[in-house]
């Protein structure tokens, strides 16, 4: 029966240390390739909560533009077309956020459209009302009492909210 002896046995064979010496930089490769991958998700993720606060914004600011309708700086034609301009350069941003969302979160865009025309119904609809009263010029009706209802509005809000937080 032949003894083999331990520096028999490196002599031609595989050792401990060369194991060693190939799993370190396979581990740390691994480890560098997750790193890369977990940062590339976070940015992908702020990008996406950026956009849909983005995408938001023009909505939030269509849905003020009733009170600012109700309480002009002062009453003239001029200011009357500069409100109309922000409400069409409003409607024409929201659109273009549409077509967005389309393109970078399309389970998103049904809900934010949805959104958008209820805002555009229920506050459209408030607007034009807003439109044929007077509008407030004294310090004590700056306070309007009772807000607009927003119930719609803040339905299809939550819905689109909810869909933007899944697809995050």
């Amino acid at each position: 029966m032949a003894v083999i002896t331990a520096a028999q046995a490196t002599d031609g064979g595989w050792t401990w240390a060369q194991t060693a010496a190939l799993i370190v930089p396979c581990i740390a490769l691994f480890g560098a390739f997750l790193t890369y991958a977990l940062n590339q998700r976070a940015v992908r993720k702020e990008r996406r909560a950026k956009t849909f606060a983005e995408v938001l914004t023009p909505v939030e600011e269509y849905l003020e533009m009733l009170y600012r309708i109700r309480r002009p700086p002062k009453s003239s034609s001029a200011v009357r077309q500069q409100l109309t301009d922000e409400v069409s350069d409003l409607l024409a941003r929201m659109a273009c956020h549409q077509a967005w969302l389309q393109i970078e979160a399309s389970a998103v865009a049904g809900p934010y459209a949805t959104f958008v025309a209820t805002a555009r119904a229920e506050a459209g609809a408030q607007m034009s009302l807003a439109w044929q009263q007077p509008p407030i010029t004294t310090d004590s009706g700056m306070n309007l009492g009772v807000p607009y209802p927003r119930d719609q509005m803040n339905a299809a809000r939550a819905r689109c909210l909810e869909m933007m937080r899944r697809h995050l």
